[in-house]
């Protein structure tokens, strides 16, 4: 049985920001629904506006892989069911709420040190904000070439 959008965000919500209380948790989830929203560059072409799209994209979450470093992840959306401020937060997300300090970003990380200024190594996104571990990227000027 396929996972609805809303029980897909919310499991990707708690296993990518579980830990990181409710601002981390709305701030991955509008990072993500930016990737949905994005008007044009690689989420723009490949996800068209569709949220299953963006977060089954090959490489982009780590909770989205079976296997990481050729070892088995036990940090995955099948092994982490949500509870309810996740479902909450995805509610909140998909009805168009975003928190605003996050501004555009479509990249969030956790470099365990200080925030690099560029992510990812290509150069299209450019640092924003850091909420608790995670730092956030918004596009630049070269995301929209892609």
């Amino acid at each position: 049985m396929a996972f609805s959008d809303r029980e897909l965000l919310a499991r990707i919500i708690k296993c990518e920001a579980g830990g990181e209380g409710e601002i981390g948790m709305k701030a991955v989830a509008t990072s993500i629904m930016n990737r949905v929203r994005v008007p044009s560059g690689e989420y723009h072409r490949i996800g068209q506006g569709d949220i299953r799209k963006i977060i089954y994209q090959q490489g982009q979450y780590d909770c989205m892989r079976s296997y990481l470093g050729g070892v088995a992840n036990p940090q995955t959306i099948w092994a982490n069911p949500p509870e309810q401020i996740h479902y909450d937060i995805a509610d909140w997300a998909l009805a168009g709420n975003r928190l605003y300090n996050i501004g555009y970003s479509l990249w969030y990380f956790n470099p365990y040190t200080a925030c690099p200024y560029a992510f990812p190594q290509n150069g299209t996104g450019s640092f924003q904000v850091s909420i608790l571990r995670h730092c956030f990227y918004n596009p630049t000027a070269l995301y929209y070439k892609t």
